[in-house]
């Protein structure tokens, strides 16, 4: 099942899409609930005789708007990835690489990225798989992680290279007003049988510059989901933003990081594609 989050007339909806991106609403006040009773939803016959939209006609919010934690990022785990950025971020690690980064509100497909120029010179890109907690969990085994999964996303971890430098730590440079694009829906994890088999990409005006499989992840998200668990009770509504391949914008000579009007399009297998543009 997809859920996804829409704006008509100025009230909110959920909404679940179905194989021809087709959008029926759901009389869900906030994602917590849809969580609850999602098994409930997959045995409804929810799209007969009912209204449906088509979902390239609707104002996409994030699925998340407003997520009650920051996000759980996971830093350089794609080995190329952390090859690239070498001499130029420090804190490559055979351990994972944890980090918070705020979003309030999150933002949705279509919606526009700012650039913060008063403040930033250097805006990347970094495509991600987001994973979404589904059940209150601790000191969880790997081998147990997936049943805590409610579902899959993809998110635009947007960064300000610059701050992210000057700081150290990386909040700041990771948590701009829009720096989070997340959506354009939540997949149900029963729909993805290998989430550790997914193609993702990134262009920026049709160029090509991210595109790996999550294969390829150092850690796993079961070892993350585990990892984090021990010592962190993870909450329904918990994203975990589990890394970027090869490709970002700083990894580039000369870096292409992004400006003003660039159109940025993410992908990941099975859940469709994330577009955003570059305002100032």
């Amino acid at each position: 099942m997809k859920v996804i989050k829409f704006i008509e007339n100025g009230i909110k909806y959920f909404g679940v899409v179905n194989d021809d991106n087709e959008v029926v609403k759901i009389d869900y006040d906030n994602i917590y609930d849809i969580m609850e009773d999602i098994e409930k939803l997959k045995n409804m016959d929810l799209f007969s005789n009912k209204e449906l939209y088509k979902m390239d006609s609707l104002s996409i919010l994030a699925p998340i708007e407003y997520p009650k934690r920051n996000l759980f990022c996971i830093g350089k785990n794609y080995r190329e990835h952390a090859k690239e950025l070498e001499g130029k971020i420090e804190g490559i690690s055979e351990d994972p690489i944890y980090f918070s980064k705020m979003a309030y509100p999150a933002i949705g497909h279509k919606k526009e990225i700012k650039l913060h120029s008063d403040v930033t010179n250097e805006v990347d890109y970094e495509v991600e798989l987001g994973v979404i907690i589904g059940k209150k969990c601790s000191y969880i085994d790997e081998k147990d992680a997936k049943k805590y999964i409610f579902g899959y996303t993809i998110i635009n971890d947007i960064t300000a290279r610059d701050l992210q430098r000057t700081h150290f730590q990386w909040l700041r440079g990771k948590s701009l007003d829009t720096f989070c694009p997340i959506g354009p829906v939540i997949i149900t994890a029963d729909e993805i049988e290998n989430y550790n088999n997914l193609n993702l990409s990134l262009s920026v005006n049709g160029e090509i510059r991210q595109n790996s499989n999550t294969s390829k992840m150092i850690f796993s998200v079961e070892h993350i989901i585990s990892e984090l668990s021990k010592g962190i009770t993870l909450m329904p509504g918990d994203i975990i933003a589990s890394g970027t391949p090869k490709g970002v914008g700083m990894g580039f000579l000369p870096p292409k990081y992004l400006k003003e009007g660039d159109e940025v399009i993410c992908k990941i297998e099975h859940i469709g594609e994330l577009k955003n543009i570059l305002v100032k």
